[in-house]
């Protein structure tokens, strides 16, 4: 075991188990809270498994569940709209949390790597997984003004 997959593993047990736990119980407002959460952290574990592993094809599928973890997050803001506007979940801690995680893996990542294709593609997952991460957030702690929910 080297230090990647070390990292990968604690991020892994400690972040995604305590979001599946958050998931399975509480209040709605923490329930889609952790939801978020859990595509915020399991992409950067999958970063830090493909350099672990030297397996390219985990940074494939990182890629893919930073563009669509968001997206579920805004399906079920959407759907629950009605649900969390009585009581809107306070997300910015959390968010910035899993924002800083994942850039300082992209960041350890890209320096890991050296300049090329591969550090292209870790920068673009990274600015998915921030982006879309911010976005989801903003949509469960009440939306974006001027937008309606009907």
């Amino acid at each position: 075991m080297n230090g990647w997959m070390l990292a990968a593993t604690v991020t892994l047990g400690g972040g995604v188990g305590a979001t599946l736990w958050g998931v399975a119980t509480g209040p709605l407002r923490r329930r889609v809270v952790a939801q978020n959460l859990t595509t915020a952290l399991a992409c950067p574990a999958l970063l830090l498994l493909s350099q672990g592993y030297d397996r390219p094809s985990y940074v494939d599928l990182a890629l893919v569940l930073a563009l669509l973890g968001p997206v579920g997050t805004l399906v079920f803001a959407r759907l629950l709209a009605d649900e969390l506007t009585e009581d809107p979940p306070r997300t910015w801690g959390v968010t910035y949390a899993a924002a800083g995680v994942g850039a300082a893996v992209v960041l350890a990542l890209c320096v890991a790597t050296g300049p090329g294709r591969a550090m292209v593609k870790l920068l673009v997952v990274g600015a998915l997984l921030i982006g879309g991460n911010v976005v989801a957030s903003r949509a469960l702690s009440g939306g974006f003004r001027g937008v309606g929910r009907g």
